[in-house]
Formats: C-alpha cells, sequence, structure tokens
C-alpha cells in the first residue's frame, strides 16, 4: 500500500496532549473525589456494574480489573439491550453504577443507567461533556478534562478515563503507593508518546490479519488496540487473553502471522511469556512490547516502553505508546487516522 502525504494528523495532536489532560485531571474535582470515597468506605456496595460502549467500554474493563484486583469489589458490565429491548427492571440495590462516556450521549446507556438507579443503585458518570444527559442522570459527575476531540478515534479521552479510574480506585482504599505513582503518570506518558514503535511497520504495513494478546489489567487496553487497528488502519486485528488463546483461536497462527503481545511487569507476566514462546514455536511473528528482558528476549520485532511507574497503571503507558504506530501504520496503508470510513464521532444506539 503507498504512502501518503499525511504529516499532522488530529489523532496523532490529540495523543500528544494526553499527558498534559491527565495532568488536569488529576488537579481537578479533589474535594468530590474524596467526598465520593469516604461514602464508599462507609458504605460499601455489594458490587460495581458499568456502562458504556466502545472505547469506553475498554476503559470501563481496566476499571473492573481494578475494582476486582485491588478492592475485590464483584464488577460486572451492563447489557443495555436488556433495558432497551428486553425491558428488564433490575435489582440492585445498594450498588455502585460507573457510565463511562466521551460525549454522554447515547440513549441506550441514559437509558441503562437510569434503569440501574430505579433499581436501587449510586451512579458515577465519567463524561468527556459535563452537562451531557449521561452526567444529567448520575449522583456525581468525574469530567474527564480532556479537551476537544476532533478525530473520530479516542485518544486522550480514553487515556483520560483510564487515569480517572485508576484514581477513584487509589482514593477509595487509600493506597499511597498507587497516588504517589499517578502523580508521576503525566511525566511518563510524556515519555511513552515518545517510544519509537516504528520497527512493527515493516511486518504491518501489508497485514490483512493478526492479534493482540494480553492478560489481565493489560487486556482491556490489547482490546482498545485491537479497535484501533481495525478503525484506522482497516486490520482485522483480534484482542485475546494470553491464556484464551491457547484454548482455540491458536489455530489462526501460521507462519509470519503476526501477534503484537503487551507484556506488562505483573503476576501475569510469567503465563505472557510463556504464551509468546509457545506461538513463537508456531511460526507467528512475535511483535512484544515489554520493558521485561525475558519478555524482549521471545520477541522477533520487540518495542520500547518507558520504565515501569505501577503495576497497576503500565498498561495506561503501552495505549500511549501505541498510538503513534497507529497513526503511522494508517498513513502507510494509504489512509486518513482521522476519517474512518463509516464512521462518525458520536454513534447513538438504542
Amino acid at each position: 500500500m503507498k504512502e501518503t502525504s499525511l504529516t499532522s494528523s488530529a489523532m496523532a495532536r490529540e495523543t500528544l496532549e494526553a499527558p498534559s489532560r491527565v495532568a488536569a485531571l488529576l488537579g481537578a474535582d479533589r474535594a468530590e473525589i474524596a467526598a465520593l470515597t469516604r461514602r464508599l468506605r462507609a458504605q460499601p456496595p455489594p458490587f460495581a456494574i458499568t456502562v458504556a460502549r466502545g472505547s469506553s467500554d475498554h476503559a470501563a474493563g481496566y476499571g473492573r480489573y481494578l475494582l476486582e484486583s485491588m478492592l475485590g469489589l464483584v464488577t460486572a458490565s451492563a447489557a443495555p439491550s436488556v433495558v432497551t429491548h428486553y425491558k428488564a427492571k433490575l435489582d440492585c440495590a445498594g450498588a455502585l453504577a460507573i457510565a463511562v462516556s466521551q460525549s454522554g450521549a447515547s440513549p441506550d446507556l441514559c437509558a441503562t443507567l437510569e434503569a440501574l438507579k430505579a433499581g436501587g443503585a449510586y451512579a458515577l458518570s465519567l463524561v468527556n461533556v459535563p452537562d451531557s444527559p449521561l452526567a444529567r442522570l448520575a449522583d456525581v459527575v468525574q469530567p474527564l478534562h480532556a479537551g476537544a476531540e476532533t478525530s473520530v478515534a479516542a485518544t486522550k479521552s480514553f487515556i483520560c478515563a483510564l487515569a480517572a479510574l485508576a484514581r477513584l480506585v487509589a482514593e477509595w482504599r487509600e493506597d499511597r503507593s498507587l497516588l504517589a505513582a499517578l502523580d508521576a503518570l503525566p511525566d511518563r506518558l510524556a515519555a511513552a508518546a515518545r517510544a519509537d514503535w516504528s520497527a512493527a511497520l515493516p511486518i504491518l504495513t501489508d497485514a490483512q490479519a493478526m492479534v493482540v494478546v494480553a492478560r489481565g489489567r493489560a487486556f482491556p487496553i490489547a482490546q482498545e488496540i485491537a479497535l484501533k487497528f481495525k478503525e484506522t488502519c482497516q486490520v482485522q486485528a483480534e484482542p485475546f487473553s494470553a491464556a484464551e488463546f491457547m484454548h482455540g483461536p491458536v489455530a489462526l497462527i501460521e507462519p509470519r502471522y503476526p501477534v503484537l503481545v503487551l507484556a506488562i511487569e505483573d503476576e501475569t507476566l510469567a503465563g505472557v511469556c510463556a504464551a509468546t514462546e509457545a506461538l513463537a514455536a508456531k511460526g507467528a511473528h512475535m511483535i512484544v512490547a515489554s520493558t521485561s528482558i525475558q519478555a524482549r528476549a521471545l520477541a522477533h520485532t520487540a518495542l520500547s516502553l518507558p520504565a515501569p511507574l505501577h503495576p497497576a497503571l503500565d498498561p495506561i503507558l503501552a495505549v500511549q505508546a501505541f498510538y503513534g504506530l497507529a497513526d503511522r501504520l494508517a498513513q502507510a496503508r494509504g489512509l486518513d487516522a482521522d476519517r474512518p470510513r463509516h464512521l462518525r464521532k458520536v454513534t447513538l444506539t438504542v
């Protein structure tokens, strides 16, 4: 595919804004978050439920991993059609409902959050438009402070949603280590934005299909990366857990099949490395993004990441590093990352 003359897409510019936008987010709404987390500690919810679609649902999935792994709070993702089409009444007395959205305008998300509140849930909305319908339905609103985002592909708003969820959990459990790491997150995101993933371009420029593999808190990031490959680069990229991929999808592997692995240095690293080694033995071309010497040694193509910050935050650094590759790969494939075909910025589903 031919190179285009694109030099500075809105996606690329907005990606570079993410560190400063996260800094603004972390400096804002401190009293409101403190009040919310005091309430949550005083009245612990029996479970949590997230309300989101698309990139925001991937952010909510990251939040689920934090809530479950760091607070022990069972968390599920709401299925909006249960409310909008099946008209179910939901019994969720005392639960925490977390809605995540860029626009806060989609009717099905609003209907779902309204139904959860009617069933007894306490509602928190994380939105980039503070006066949106989804925000007005919530008991507490956490603005994302991402600023206007013109590229169809969400970047800075997605990263701000991840940071907002990490801050919620850090404040809730009064985790000094995580709170200190959050203070350093903007600078580390700036370092991640400078990561050069161009070594993957020769492998991916003509690729028609690939998989993105991760595990644990990095898995929702793999889901988001796969989505971005699809929408900006028209590559049929599918995300899989490193464990789940070995059960059936491994049949996809053939010589030189591209596999992008996110190998974060946390409790899942050994399993991810084992999967990477097994896939390499089956002929896949392993593109590995990691700071781990062990993981990088298994790569055919190794991609750099900044030094680890905190196991809960390192997945955010990985997606920041990835966005530059998505923009450059779209150009290499003759595409405009800002204008994916068939898509628009706000999708209103019912």
